[in-house]
């Protein structure tokens, strides 16, 4: 997410960052190089504008000439804009109202509404612990309603159904009604969408907002539609009262200019981001930890609230157990490790959100690493139990057998062992001698220069 504009960002602030004093001059260069970098990643024209002139007008006052250091300060001025612009603080969905209350979805078709609608309900029934019923409006394509419906099931919340011969609104108020009677703390209504906006849509959504009186009403919007997206939010945003955004596929979104100039344009809040296909792939969007992203600074505090909610305690203190009684580290805990990876959106996620760390970030992508994990993970699937704790034993003929049975080749196998060789050898070091070995361990294994390349041991495409 946000890896052109973080590129070119991070590469003018590092020549800036060093400078003894700045100078109208290179604070002039500074901020062309970021005009340009905005002006790249999408950003809308007059978003780039005023966070230009804002920028310029704070470097060039009382704020860098007393600095310390007024290379981080200019950058800290930078930092503190973007989280400006794209909203200072996470604004989380306004749900203080006489239950159940109803949250309307909007937006073109092809933006990822349906799935949005259940990620949002199991975001909300999980972290929320909210009674959630989900309802689709969208009487011009049968096959959304039905979408839903699996969608529903899938992350375990109550779909109220629908058909196409029915009129929107008697099929959102039937809903609200089945859930006032049942209990349900929210009604979410997914409505029908176009390939464009028309007179006839709009009229369609301002009739149903009438009817059923939404706390919120979330536009849902595609990232990698750039400034089109704007546009499209601009003209959502006068036809209804908009509570504020969720920008889907941010996960594919390499500019990031949507989620740059989606708030500054209509004035309503980004509140969530979808960042995978997954129903879990729905982050609350907090515009100080974006800010981090894209300057590359990392996103900890997200990286450690996904690893609370998607670890398994259970199997994370087993490991430690065994590893610091010194006992073997086998293939069934590299498989468990692999997994606990994936659950956590796999290596290139993590990578994103640690400090530092976009580079190497990009270059799992570009190794297809979450393909090369499932290799991985389908090869130590293939062996039996006995072969995962005593993978030393393994001869031609046992080889030749897993290979055949996860449908891969003799040196995916033994790349796989290699870099297990590795892991163990590194999980030893931590009996007697600590965290402190481990850590010279992995100190070894890092690339040069903070993430210039991917750790020896990594498969390499």
């Amino acid at each position: 997410m946000f890896e052109n504009l973080t590129d070119r960002l991070t590469h003018t602030l590092r020549s800036i960052t060093g400078k003894a004093r700045l100078s109208e001059d290179n604070i002039k260069e500074a901020l062309r190089d970021v005009r340009k970098a905005l002006l790249e990643a999408d950003v809308a024209l007059p978003v780039v504008k005023a966070f230009i002139d804002q920028v310029r007008s704070r470097a060039l006052g009382q704020q860098i000439s007393k600095a310390l250091n007024p290379g981080q300060q200019f950058i800290k001025i930078v930092q503190n804009e973007l989280i400006s612009v794209m909203g200072q603080a996470n604004e989380s969905l306004n749900l203080a109202t006489q239950p159940p209350a109803v949250i309307l979805m909007a937006g073109l078709q092809g933006a990822g509404k349906t799935t949005s609608v259940a990620k949002l309900a199991r975001f909300l029934k999980e972290r929320e612990k909210k009674k959630v019923l989900v309802v689709s409006a969208d009487v011009y394509r049968p096959a959304a309603i039905q979408q839903l419906e699996t969608l529903a099931g899938e992350v375990g919340v109550e779909f109220f159904p629908s058909s196409a011969d029915q009129q929107p609104v008697a099929i959102a108020k039937a809903a609200i009604d089945h859930a006032r009677r049942q209990f349900f703390d929210l009604v979410i209504v997914d409505t029908a969408g176009r390939l464009h906006i028309d007179q006839e849509l709009m009229e369609e959504i301002q009739a149903l907002h009438a009817a059923v009186n939404p706390v919120e009403t979330l536009f849902v919007i595609d990232a990698m539609i750039g400034q089109d997206a704007v546009n499209t939010a601009k003209a959502f945003n006068e036809a209804l009262p908009l509570t504020g955004v969720i920008l889907t596929k941010a996960d594919g979104d390499a500019r990031g200019g949507a989620a740059l100039s989606v708030r500054h344009i209509t004035g309503k809040p980004i509140k969530f981001l979808g960042v995978g296909e997954k129903t879990d792939a729905l982050e609350p969007f907090h515009p100080d930890r974006i800010a981090s992203r894209i300057l590359g600074m990392g996103d900890v505090l997200s990286l450690i609230e996904q690893a609370e909610r998607t670890i398994d305690k259970e199997k994370a203190d087993k490991l430690v157990k065994k590893v610091v009684k010194g006992q073997k580290f086998d293939l069934e805990d590299l498989r468990d490790q692999l997994q606990q990876m994936q659950n956590m959106g796999g290596l290139t996620s993590m990578l994103d959100k640690l400090p530092g760390m976009g580079n190497v970030a990009q270059l799992a992508q570009q190794a297809n690493m979450t393909k090369q994990f499932k290799t991985m993970e389908a090869i130590i699937n293939s062996m039996t139990p006995w072969e995962r704790r005593h993978p030393e034993e393994l001869n031609g003929s046992r080889k030749r057998r897993i290979t055949q049975g996860s449908g891969t080749e003799i040196q995916d196998l033994n790349r796989l062992l290699k870099q297990y060789k590795q892991m163990a050898k590194m999980m030893g070091k931590m009996k007697g001698g600590g965290m402190a070995k481990m850590m010279r361990g992995l100190g070894g294994m890092l690339p040069p220069g903070g993430g210039g390349g991917l750790p020896p041991g990594f498969p390499r495409g």
